[in-house]
């Protein structure tokens, strides 16, 4: 009897906690692919030399850093920790101030990015069920007042 009853104990901590426990796909470092990926307007700079990703869990939200290693071999960092409550937090080395976070599942979330608060673009971010790629799709305006889109495509490292 007491086997039966540790085991029914077991099972049932480990479906309470699984979700609890479950992480978000966008979790590590991702790669972007340029050859997929594609801007409207396109950049009128030279091709980075690379844009990496990496997203932390941060409570119940996200950790981002971004690097980019511009064309001349220089490298910027960008990023935000934001939780997925809607709620504007502080973005740094972007062209928008603050970002909001809206988790889709575990898969996906939407963003909107302000400057001065006003809204310049919004986003939604997704991974793909096999968890090797990432796609992020936007559309906003420029500080020239053009609209803008974005599919950016991210390959898991």
């Amino acid at each position: 009897m007491s086997r039966w009853l540790f085991f029914a104990v077991v099972v049932l901590a480990v479906c309470i906690a699984s979700p609890v426990f479950a992480q978000d796909a966008h979790v590590g470092t991702w790669k972007q692919n340029f050859d997929k990926s594609k801007t409207v307007p396109p950049s009128t700079n030279p091709r980075p030399q690379s844009v990496t990703r990496t997203y932390e869990m941060f409570g119940d939200g996200l950790k981002a850093t971004f690097v980019t290693v511009t064309a001349d071999g220089k490298s910027t960092t960008s990023g935000f920790s934001a939780h997925f409550d809607g709620k504007d937090y502080p973005a740094t080395g972007t062209n928008f101030d603050t970002i909001a976070l809206k988790k889709i599942d575990n898969y996906s979330f939407e963003n909107v990015n302000k400057r001065g608060g006003k809204v310049v673009s919004t986003g939604t971010n997704v991974v793909s069920k096999d968890g090797k790629t990432m796609t992020f799709t936007s559309k906003g305006v420029n500080a020239s007042g053009q609209s803008t889109s974005a599919v950016l495509v991210f390959e898991k490292q």
